[in-house]
């Protein structure tokens, strides 16, 4: 998607892509220092919204010296990102591509959210989020968050086609109970993969401004949130996704439009769910390229 000639032509656009505010790999975050008390922030780092996120963009961009976006174009917690550049700095962005990611996420996903939480926070090894620098850290508690979280990112026919109940095709990473499947197998290994590369604070204030995001949120309804909007906006659902299902990406469209805003929808035919925006390029590529290209 990214790169000369394509979607996002690196040969005529400058392409900026930062850390979120609250990740682990540049921005601050919970297990960034804090100066006051002389250790990682831990559980006294704020909870944070998609809004500061966009703010703290924001910031970064004027630091740059740059003065107008030409698009802001994302995927899930991305495509909240995208929305909220649009309702924010109206005057500053001249397109906006949410992708998979509606105005506000719905309980199925919140609820999945809150199951990865709890396993992180049940975690005795999590020690109320003040872990840093000790031997071990939550990383049970993280991996099964990242199981449960693999699962809204699939749908149940992309499952049957990839894995079936076909046994595991792996070696164990966990005590077996009678035999394993191979969609046991990929968990475990998406699960343990995670745990060398995120911190699990941060793992618990992201997927929270996940679930807190509302466009509406400072404004009296949703529709006086998109009245705001300037930018061209295109919306992009996915077919067999469940964490952000077509029909309510579809609505937010529909409002959109209904306030005014120069809105369209396409919708990516997959059966790779939530994950078709990190698999389905050239679906991608059709939804996508002809908008970024008018």
């Amino acid at each position: 998607m990214v790169g000369p000639g394509r979607p996002v032509d690196t040969d005529e656009n400058f392409v900026v892509c930062s850390n979120v505010l609250g990740g682990c790999s540049g921005s601050t975050g919970p297990a960034s220092p804090d100066p006051e008390a002389g250790r990682p922030y831990g559980m006294r780092f704020p909870v944070i919204t998609i809004r500061d996120i966009v703010r703290a963009q924001k910031r970064l961009l004027d630091d740059l010296g740059v003065k107008r976006l030409r698009t802001v174009i994302g995927g899930s917690i991305g495509g909240q990102q995208a929305l909220e550049w649009a309702v924010e700095f109206p005057d500053y962005v001249e397109k906006a591509v949410p992708v998979a990611a509606t105005g506000a996420l719905g309980p199925q996903g919140i609820a999945m959210s809150e199951i990865g939480r709890r396993a992180i926070m049940a975690d005795p090894l999590w020690r109320g989020g003040d872990y840093y620098g000790e031997e071990e850290g939550p990383e049970t508690g993280l991996a099964i968050a990242r199981m449960a979280g693999m699962v809204t990112y699939q749908s149940a026919p992309g499952q049957w086609e990839r894995f079936g109940r076909r046994p595991a095709s792996r070696p164990p990473l966990y005590e077996e109970l009678g035999g394993r499947f191979d969609i046991e197998s990929y968990l475990h290994y998406q699960g343990r993969d995670l745990t060398g590369r995120f911190d699990a604070n941060s793992y618990l204030y992201l997927t929270r401004a996940m679930d807190l995001y509302d466009v509406g949120a400072g404004y009296a309804s949703h529709e006086e949130a998109y009245e705001r909007i300037e930018a061209k906006m295109l919306f992009v659902g996915i077919s067999s996704d469940w964490l952000f299902p077509a029909a309510e990406v579809r609505e937010a469209a529909k409002k959109a439009r209904n306030a005014g805003v120069e809105a369209c929808y396409e919708e990516i035919e997959s059966s790779s769910g939530h994950d078709a925006f990190l698999k389905d390029w050239a679906e991608l590529r059709e939804a996508v390229g002809p908008f970024l290209d008018d």
